[in-house]
């Protein structure tokens, strides 16, 4: 009799121990749910309704005709070329730039800490501050920086933000980015086998060929980490389009572009439509992502 009783509790003992973590984490699991999708279920209803702002009392359900409206109006595929083009190429110059800066700083020098705080500060500060520095400190035409040095050379000024604003998007975007990719080269840099190196220049290597062939192969699960996590951020790029181009120049984003819906259309029908769809793509590139991102993991465990 007392032995089933020691298994009974040892059985309950058990069960509680399973249900502990189950019990500290559903108080977060719990607020994360509300946080998230009660948002996103109002926002589901909102895009079933007619509801201009500029009439809020003549609301009414509209069925799925915002959606019709979404893909028939022909805004969402530039919209999501805009999204996909400023990414990549954002993504792209940001690695570059931020391989660069990453080898410079793998080597001891005086004030190298001060240098690596200076690089990483653009990527501390708030994106639409960036974009407010960018736009009157460095792209103005007539007291920004970069036009002051270029009419000091002789060559006319350049309004960026109106005659090159997909360029100019991508310079604050690689500005702002290229130290967060410099930050995970560089630890991928600082993980090499000094041995290795040491031998390849006990053989007279060179140093091409070693960064070509040994710290490049080295930095490919870094450079794929950077490449993954850099795009899932880029993707929700709004402040450089919002406060620098307006969406002008083929810079109008999906993030943009449901902002124009919302606070300039004053259309919430449609602004929630286009909010859905760009939730459920980014949802579909994100689970993407991150299963390339897990398997990244993996291989480099297995390795």
């Amino acid at each position: 009799m007392s032995a089933g009783v020691k298994k009974a509790k040892s059985t309950g003992d058990l069960a509680k121990e399973r249900n502990l973590p189950r019990k500290l984490i559903a108080p977060a699991l719990i607020f994360s749910i509300a946080l998230t999708q009660v948002p996103f279920l109002a926002t589901i209803y909102f895009s079933l309704t007619e509801w201009n702002l500029l009439k809020p009392q003549d609301k009414k359900f509209a069925g799925i005709d915002n959606y019709l409206y979404v893909f028939q109006t022909g805004d969402l595929l530039p919209a999501i070329i805009a999204t996909v083009g400023l990414t990549a190429f954002s993504v792209i110059t940001s690695l570059l730039v931020g391989l660069f800066f990453a080898v410079l700083l793998d080597r001891k020098f005086l004030g190298q800490s001060v240098a690596r705080t200076l690089i990483i500060t653009p990527f501390l500060i708030m994106p639409a501050a960036s974009a407010l520095i960018w736009k009157f400190s460095m792209f103005d035409t007539n007291i920004g920086v970069i036009n002051f040095v270029i009419q000091k050379l002789g060559f006319s000024a350049i309004g960026w933000s109106t005659q090159y604003p997909y360029i100019s998007v991508i310079i604050l975007l690689t500005w702002q980015f290229a130290p967060f990719m410099m930050l995970i080269l560089l630890s991928g840099l600082q993980s090499q086998s000094r041995e290795v190196l040491e031998a390849a220049s006990v053989d007279r290597a060179g140093i091409w060929r070693t960064f070509a062939f040994i710290t490049l192969p080295h930095l490919r699960q870094y450079i794929e980490i950077a490449i993954l996590l850099g795009t899932i951020m880029l993707l929700q790029a709004f402040d450089p389009v919002a406060i620098m181009t307006k969406g002008t120049g083929g810079t109008k984003t999906l993030a943009y572009l449901l902002y124009e819906r919302a606070f300039v259309g004053m259309n919430v029908g449609q602004a929630a439509a286009y909010g859905v769809v760009t939730v459920v793509l980014t949802i579909v590139v994100a689970t993407v992502s991150l299963r390339s991102l897990f398997k990244v993991f993996i291989s480099g465990v297995s390795k």
